[in-house]
């Protein structure tokens, strides 16, 4: 991609912080300058999704909260607020003849294989269809904020809006994410707090002493950089662009269009298959398989299967077909992988030769844990 007018199909992320003025109410003159400069992205063809927050912050304002303190609260401010957020889109996109269409995801959505499959096909069905999708996290029933289940090894595929922008542009194959936020891009230290922080105008891979740039949200978001760093990843490797820029900046999306505004690009590094993008990020994770070092080099260096021999530990709670991270010695995740027996029978075959399964189970399906085919390296 030469420059961002080459992009065909982007998805946008509206931070909760860029959608506020400086009083904490809702900037109506920047939503509608997004929405005026989107619609002649839009008149010039290119699909756009938009993937927008603010419905906690538009509902605790309503009902006079400053700051939404239960899960309960949050969700409730979640369910007053999102009628509100999606009536300013339509309103808005709705004086330049565009239609839209409100789309609620939980990581239910993703997490399961054929609910992730009809995403893709409604999204893309709603793009040819010529309408914008506005995406949000449907905070007045998800669960992702609740305390961590299966010992602390429980993660979502996403709790925040970042990742979901990620999770979808990844899906559709989008060419661009672009991530507007209340930071001009990403810095070698928090600019607010270090006035010697360099500024980073491109970034080649979120290799892990990018990631560690990360910090975390602002007051009344949900993300910070590191979540953004985190939507990078999965982008990149799925063969699109990614874009981190300051959505409070005047003009933003047409300035950045035109060459003119600062921000920082971060560049395709590969195009994951399909399965092993749902397999890598789009999946919740129920369990964490811990292999010994020899283990962990044939995983990477030599593309083999998980034996039960290259095993030393188990943790959490999963079942067969279940995609479970995968660590090493060190406790670092490497890998991620869809195991092909349960938390129980896994345990009572850690350290043994494959030939020694159908003995010690009663039942042999796989000579692996997980087979090469099923696992993403990280």
């Amino acid at each position: 991609m030469k420059n961002l007018n080459d992009a065909k199909r982007i998805v946008f992320k509206i931070g909760t912080n860029v959608l506020r003025n400086d009083e904490g109410e809702i900037s109506l003159s920047r939503i509608y300058s997004f929405i005026e400069d989107i619609a002649k992205l839009y008149k010039q063809g290119k699909e756009v999704i938009i993937v927008t927050s603010g419905a906690v912050g538009l509902g605790s304002k309503k009902v006079k909260i400053s700051s939404p303190d239960t899960l309960a609260v949050k969700q409730a401010c979640a369910a007053i607020g999102q009628s509100h957020l999606m009536s300013i889109y339509e309103d808005g996109f709705e004086k330049y003849g565009i239609v839209t269409a409100q789309v609620l995801l939980t990581e239910e959505d993703f997490t399961h294989r054929v609910k992730y499959l009809n995403l893709s096909t409604v999204l893309n069905e709603l793009l040819k269809l010529k309408t914008i999708p506005i995406i949000n996290q449907n905070d007045c029933v998800s669960a992702t904020e609740l305390e961590e289940e299966a010992h602390g090894v429980y993660e979502v595929s996403f709790s925040d809006n970042d990742k979901l922008s990620a999770l979808v542009a990844s899906k559709l194959d989008a060419d661009l994410l672009v991530i507007l936020s209340d930071i001009d891009g990403l810095y070698t230290d928090n600019p607010k707090d270090n006035k010697d922080a360099e500024f980073i105008s491109e970034v080649k891979e979120v290799t892990s002493d990018i990631e560690k740039l990360g910090s975390s949200a602002s007051k009344g978001g949900r993300g910070g950089m590191k979540t953004k760093l985190q939507a990078a990843k999965v982008v990149t490797r799925s063969g699109g662009y990614v874009l981190i820029a300051n959505g409070k900046a005047p003009q933003i999306i047409k300035k950045l269009f035109s060459g003119e505004a600062k921000h920082t690009l971060f560049l395709p590094t590969e195009k994951l298959q399909g399965k092993k993008r749902w397999i890598g990020f789009a999946t919740n994770i129920s369990g964490q398989i811990i292999v010994n070092d020899g283990a962990k080099k044939a995983l990477i260096e030599q593309d083999k299967s998980l034996l039960p021999v290259g095993i030393v530990e188990v943790r959490g709670k999963f079942s067969k077909g279940d995609v479970v991270a995968i660590l090493d010695s060190k406790g670092e995740e490497f890998a991620r992988g869809i195991a092909n027996y349960n938390l129980k029978d896994t345990k009572n075959i850690i350290g043994q030769p494959s030939d020694k399964i159908l003995e010690i189970l009663g039942h042999k399906n796989y000579d692996a844990v997980i087979t090469k085919d099923n696992i993403v390296i990280l």
